[in-house]
């Protein structure tokens, strides 16, 4: 089960607007194929109710309705009647795991609270809604209060139940105690089905995970590039790859597109996924040292289980100070460009000079650099920015108007939007799709970076990926104004395409 739109939205800082959820959501269902997704906590606000709603009023017409799930609350009618009003179908109750949480939190025995749980299971069942129940702080209570949760269970194994979720709520298990804690829960209810549902704050949400599958669990709770409370969940896509790599597990996910749904969420999220995330971040596929480069040229010696084309990503060899010439002939070769072995090591070179001044180079980059240290003349821009001007005042759009020459001729546009760089590249695709019928690429991400400890007057970078056709690639600007160093990545990007 992806919970990404119920616990991954409790990570700081992320709101997911109703429409997001729609897209992440229907991603998960019909391109990741995940079997379940927890989408929402009931009566936390009408933007959460009109997202439910949404979710819901899609997965039924794909005939999916039972795969998306709410969390409630032993409230009474409350939670259930919020639930049942959005059109969906299972419920998560959230119920206590720890005697502790039960008798300090809400303030009642375990009898007390397991009447609460039977009158809200005899409500559910009234209105058609079918019951999962979270055991919340069962890590807790197995450590604790083994005989409480035992009481629990007991209570409730032979009612209506489908599911018991076991959370390691505070993130304070090992391997060992999953494996201990979920074999004595298998042994004694065989029959129920149990989720197990890590978090992350000691680093082993997926060892913690595995351990569960080791003991016979059923069910995973995972979300998307690990969001969650506190340090987060266990990540899809590692969960993924370990249980089919180490465990030869067979699940129905669609390897494929986990790299598309980790894209789509750090957009909307706003959390950056870490560049060494294992299969989603930008340089796991992505080889440094020459030696390996050397190794992969002659037997593909560096290479393991984990092919970039599973996830829908290519192997790379990055250009700087520790590529050497096989990192580079391999991004020559991607080029089509042939070099002799005399110019290779002039460009070489150039690279490890750049790379000791921390300076970024690309593969985007490389026609540059051969053109410049084989002093050739540098290419020419078919795409050149002849004037613009862009403008912002307190309550009105920004506007930008654009002269550029393409192939000789000159073009002029003008366009309002949302920013001062999105009103430029309206303008400009107006010209490139309205005048000329040619297609604009797509801005798939922008980011901006200063050096640490940067003035106001520091220099800004600007890399901006983008999509063409089938194509994904980046460009970067440098200058000291953050909308000028964007137009020179656009630019860039105009004259590779």
């Amino acid at each position: 089960m992806d919970c990404t739109l119920r616990d991954g939205e409790q990570t700081s800082g992320v709101s997911f607007l109703p429409h997001e959820k729609l897209m992440i959501a229907r991603m998960l269902l019909k391109d990741v194929n995940v079997d379940r997704i927890e989408v929402a906590s009931a009566r936390i606000s009408d933007g959460e109710k009109d997202a439910v709603k949404m979710i819901c009023r899609y997965a039924r017409q794909i005939d999916m309705l039972d795969k998306v799930e709410v969390l409630g609350f032993v409230d009474g009618k409350r939670s259930i009647d919020w639930i049942d009003s959005c059109g969906c179908k299972v419920m998560n109750l959230l119920v206590k795991g720890s005697e502790r949480h039960c008798v300090k939190q809400l303030k009642k025995t375990v009898e007390e609270h397991i009447a609460d749980i039977r009158c809200s299971l005899e409500y559910a069942r009234a209105k058609g809604i079918g019951v999962n129940v979270y055991l919340e702080d069962w890590s807790n209570g197995m450590k604790e209060s083994p005989e409480y949760v035992y009481r629990m269970l007991d209570a409730l194994v032979d009612t209506d139940v489908r599911r018991f979720m076991l959370p390691d709520t505070l993130g304070i298990l090992n391997p060992l105690q999953v494996i201990e804690f979920m074999r004595k829960m298998i042994k004694r209810y065989p029959g129920a089905h149990f989720d197990f549902h890590a978090h992350n704050d000691y680093d082993l949400a997926v060892s913690n995970s595995l351990a569960a599958v080791l003991s016979g669990v059923r069910g995973l709770h995972v979300t998307v590039n690990g969001l969650g409370e506190r340090c987060g969940n266990a990540p899809l896509a590692s969960v993924q790859a370990i249980l089919k790599d180490q465990f030869n597990a067979k699940t129905n996910i669609n390897e494929e597109r986990l790299n598309d749904i980790s894209r789509m969420v750090e957009g909307y999220s706003g959390i950056t996924v870490a560049p060494n995330r294992p299969i989603v971040g930008e340089n796991v596929f992505t080889q440094v040292a020459g030696v390996h480069a050397d190794g992969d040229n002659k037997a593909n010696l560096y290479s393991n289980a984990l092919k970039p084309e599973r996830f829908g990503r290519r192997r790379e060899y990055a250009l700087g100070k520790n590529s050497g010439r096989a990192n580079i002939d391999r991004n020559l070769q991607e080029l089509g460009l042939e070099l002799t072995p005399e110019q290779t090591a002039k460009v070489t070179k150039r690279i490890t000079e750049l790379g000791d001044r921390k300076e970024i180079v690309t593969q985007d980059d490389l026609p540059f650099i051969v053109s410049d240290v084989l002093k050739h003349a540098a290419p020419e821009d078919n795409v050149k920015l002849t004037s613009y001007m862009v403008s912002s005042a307190y309550g009105l759009k920004p506007i930008a108007s654009v002269k550029v020459e393409i192939d000789g001729r000159q073009y002029e546009a003008a366009s309002t939007g949302d920013g001062q760089y999105d009103a430029f590249v309206r303008a400009l695709r107006s010209i490139y799709e309205d005048v000329l019928g040619r297609s604009f690429p797509v801005l798939e991400n922008y980011a901006v970076s200063i050096p640490p400890g940067g003035n106001t007057d520091a220099l800004v970078q600007t890399i901006i990926t983008w999509r063409h056709g089938d194509k994904s690639f980046k460009t970067r600007g440098l200058d000291a104004d953050q909308t000028e160093a964007a137009i020179k990545a656009t630019f860039k990007m105009l004259n590779m395409i």
